[in-house]
């Protein structure tokens, strides 16, 4: 069964890039991507660019909107993701709790759907 684990947090919460602090962080994402391979769960995976490079659209009455940043405001921003293949809730929430970013953010597992 396919779970997407999506990575949200507070950008002054995290490591700040070229620091010592962020290069663990990306060393750690990359053990736990090796980690999720090896052991057969491993969809997918990515970080995003920051909020400020984000478009929305929405269509209403046929007509394009286009806005910048996320559709909501929250403090907590989306950031990756990673699609993992687990046998069940317990295991992709076991796989979830390794990644880094759930110790200064939030990561929240949902049930892929299939039709």
């Amino acid at each position: 069964m396919k779970f997407l684990a999506l990575l949200y947090g507070q950008p002054q919460n995290e490591p700040q890039y070229n620091t010592p602090e962020w290069d663990e962080m990306i060393q750690e994402f990359m053990a736990l991507t090796e980690l999720y391979k090896n052991d057969g769960v491993f969809i997918a995976g990515e970080g995003l660019q920051d909020v400020s490079t984000a478009t929305s659209i929405k269509v209403r009455a046929n007509q394009s909107e286009l806005h910048d940043g996320p559709f909501a405001e929250t403090k907590e921003q989306l950031g990756g993701f990673y699609l993992l293949d687990c046998k069940d809730l317990e295991e992709a929430l076991m796989y979830a709790a390794k990644i880094p970013s759930a110790k200064w953010g939030t990561v929240e597992v949902r049930p892929v759907a299939e039709y």
